[in-house]
């Protein structure tokens, strides 16, 4: 699902984010929305915050276009 990306000066932006102790499936889904939000914008990394989960997680594809 494609999450709305939030925009400074959204307060969401600075809540502290919280440590991942374990992979849960909640979590998993997680990274797959924020995969799929950050090829639509399009994008090359994504945060957990920027869409306003307060979780430190982040993805980032660095791989070369052809």
């Amino acid at each position: 699902m494609i999450r709305k990306i939030l925009h400074y000066p959204d307060p969401r932006l600075r809540v502290k984010a919280e440590p991942v102790a374990q992979m849960t499936p909640a979590l998993k889904k997680l990274v797959d929305d924020m995969a799929e939000t950050m090829y639509a914008a399009p994008g090359v990394g994504l945060a957990a915050t920027q869409i306003g989960e307060p979780h430190r997680i982040f993805i980032i594809d660095i791989a070369a276009e052809n």
